[in-house]
């Protein structure tokens, strides 16, 4: 039964692309049906292990058996696994069954539907993962599904870019993993989780000297470890690929922002606790890449006027608070905050796809306005999800992201300090373009084309079911597991994820004093109000700002993202060029390898026998010369290897047999 959650992914992806073509629109029934199936199973097996604290490991066989190296196909099911379960088949049923009408008329959809379901696979191998090879496998395969799926419309040359973009960029971090499981292999010899956390406890003091620099091994391991988690949940240095990923399908949006892909590097970070935990070197730039992320993609998302944009960098600035979390050692708040935003994150991108469906296409903010009448459950579904994002007071995301901001605080250290004013600031961040987008599309005049506006309307059952689910989920599912999750004394976790006693800072949060509690309250309402009031009373006000030379400046640095990709373009990627093709390319490759390597003996070769062949010239005097003069050589050498080298019996012998053949002929 537990494989069957793997497997039924699996078989939906070959269902759909080999018999794609004769079961047509059946793609759609079996996918959705699979995932759905896939589904109440980890429900089921969610149940069973709360109710029966249990973990379930299953062994199928063996992988690689290489002199010491052992690796088995093994999976692991404990309650860090089957919360991730249940998010990923949960978002992604939804996702499949919101594609059906949304991707309706697209002449390749079995395809696209196969695409998602092999996304689910990888993402499910991912978390059940028993081992770091393995779960590098789904770690590699859901960037492969990301790059086949945001390159879905290869005809765009913006998809095209994006798609490279996004898998370019996760190099870099699944490089880093790459290097992190050599060392780790390296120093214990193994790759299996449960031995290998085993034996962290006892290397603290072990170091590894690469050059002539000493490294301590766990700070060494931990760092790469984030580095790959940078890659895939799109952090500070390695985000650039996320906001343009929005290139592809508004459901494949949804499918990597609330439950696959950017969910990788957090849940990596929760899985490697044990490592983690004892490298403090590590948690506390976990802490400071989480900050700078929230603060960052925050004040990025400000001055965006693609609607699927703003909700990306909320995505990005929502995983700074799920990274920040768990360097400050709250592994299950940060897991809590993951399961939170995954159904709102759904909620929002599924009603900008609904937004998107009714108006032709259209993304511009500033070409919408006045579709809450037209569009009245696409704007209740975008309502709640700004509503939980921004942390609104018993809505989901309140649970989980005013506890990271309380747990920041409670740490009474640099660190922690400075990840609480950054989350804070960047919750009125949060709010102000939330806001800024709901009145935009729904609550400002029609600024778009009459037509467009006219002909606005929702879409089907299959649009509106997903809606209404996450909408209610988005109320209330951060309510009903927050004491399961993060509540006093629960023992949900397990050995899923280890804290120290000394990190452990939940018991701290009760005493903290009620002004920090109540400041990221007071802060977000502070920003709705603010973008309320400047974008519906004071447009006369505001447009005289927008002219100012100082707002120019300020709008074209975060509108630009803080000049992230004209520096990388401008400084890495155009200089790495270069150096490829002037230098790489045309001296290495096409000069000294190519000149040694095959076109240089050819070439030779060419040469050589052009010049042979020019003594066969056909006269007789032309050919005896040459004769002569191979006979004189012949006797010279001759002399030379008999009287120079008298020890060398056997080469004199050899020789004059050879001489004697001579004389023969």
């Amino acid at each position: 039964m537990l494989l069957l959650i793997i497997l039924l992914p699996l078989f939906s992806f070959f269902s759909g692309s080999l018999f794609g073509r004769f079961l047509g629109v059946g793609v759609c029934y079996v996918t959705t049906l699979s995932v759905f199936f896939s589904f109440l199973l980890s429900l089921y097996t969610f149940f069973d292990i709360v109710f029966n604290d249990v973990t379930y490991k299953l062994i199928v066989g063996s992988w690689i058996v290489v002199d010491s190296l052992f690796i088995t196909w093994g999976f692991n099911f404990d309650s860090l696994t089957v919360v991730m379960l249940l998010v990923v088949t949960f978002i992604s049923t939804f996702v499949h069954l919101y594609s059906t009408e949304y991707m309706e008329y697209d002449p390749h959809l079995p395809r696209f539907m196969s695409y998602l379901s092999l996304f689910t696979f990888f993402m499910l191998i991912l978390v059940t993962a028993n081992n770091f090879l393995q779960l590098f496998v789904g770690w590699e395969g859901v960037g492969l599904s990301s790059y086949l799926l945001i390159n879905f419309w290869f005809t765009r040359i913006q998809a095209n870019k994006a798609a490279i973009k996004a898998m370019l960029v996760n190099r870099v971090g699944d490089f880093a993993l790459l290097l992190a499981i050599f060392t780790l292999y390296f120093v214990f010899n193994t790759l299996d989780f449960d031995t290998l956390f085993a034996l962290v406890p006892f290397s603290q003091n072990y170091t590894l000297l690469i050059g002539s620099f000493k490294f301590c091994v766990v700070d060494l391991i931990c760092f790469l470890l984030f580095v790959g988690a940078m890659g895939k949940s799109a952090q500070l240095g390695l985000h650039t690929w996320l906001p343009d990923a929005m290139e592809g399908p508004t459901p494949v949006s949804a499918l990597i922002h609330a439950a696959t892909m950017v969910t990788a590097g957090v849940f990596l970070l929760a899985r490697c606790s044990y490592l983690f935990e004892f490298s403090p070197l590590v948690l506390n730039f976990v802490v400071f890449i989480g900050s700078t992320t929230s603060f960052f993609a925050a004040t990025t998302g400000l001055f965006q006027n693609d609607m699927k944009r703003v909700i990306a960098y909320s995505t990005c600035s929502q995983l700074g608070y799920m990274v920040f979390a768990c360097g400050l050692s709250c592994y299950e708040v940060g897991v809590f905050h993951l399961s939170n935003h995954a159904f709102f994150k759904a909620l929002l991108f599924l009603g900008a796809g609904s937004v998107i469906h009714a108006v032709s296409d259209e993304q511009d903010m500033r070409k919408l306005g006045g579709l809450k009448n037209i569009l009245p459950l696409s704007y209740s579904a975008i309502l709640i999800g700004s509503l939980a994002l921004i942390g609104t007071p018993f809505l989901t995301g309140f649970f989980s992201k005013d506890t990271i901001l309380e747990v920041a605080y409670a740490k009474y250290t640099f660190w922690g300090h400075f990840s609480y004013f950054f989350g804070t600031f960047s919750a009125f961040c949060t709010a102000f373009y939330s806001v800024r987008l709901l009145f935009l599309v729904f609550l400002s005049e029609p600024i778009g084309s009459k037509v467009v506006i006219f002909n606005a309307h929702e879409g089907g059952w299959r649009l509106g079911l997903p809606l209404f689910f996450l909408s209610m989920l988005s109320i209330f599912i951060g309510f009903l597991s927050r004491d399961l999750f993060i509540g006093f004394g629960t023992d949900f976790w397990a050995a899923s994820i280890f804290v120290l006693p000394d990190n452990y800072l939940l018991c701290d949060i009760e005493f903290l004093d009620l002004f920090f509690k109540l400041l990221p309250l007071f802060i977000t309402i502070l920003g709705s109000v603010f973008s309320f009031i400047l974008y519906s009373y004071n447009l006369h006000f505001f447009y005289n700002v927008k002219k100012t030379f100082f707002y120019k400046l300020f709008f074209n640095f975060f509108n630009r993202k803080w000049y992230f990709d004209k520096i990388y373009n401008q400084f890495i990627s155009k200089n790495s060029l270069y150096i490829s093709y002037f230098h790489t390319y045309k001296y290495i490759d096409r000069g000294l390898i190519e000149n040694f390597g095959p076109s240089g003996i050819l070439h030779s070769v060419v040469y050589i026998f052009n010049r042979l062949k020019n003594l066969q010239s056909g006269f007789l005097f032309h050919y005896l010369f040459i004769f002569s003069i191979f006979i004189v050589l012949f006797h010279l050498c001759y002399l030379f290897f008999w009287f120079f080298t008298p020890s060398l019996l056997i080469l004199k012998l050899l020789f004059l047999f050879f001489f004697l053949i001579y004389i023969v002929l």
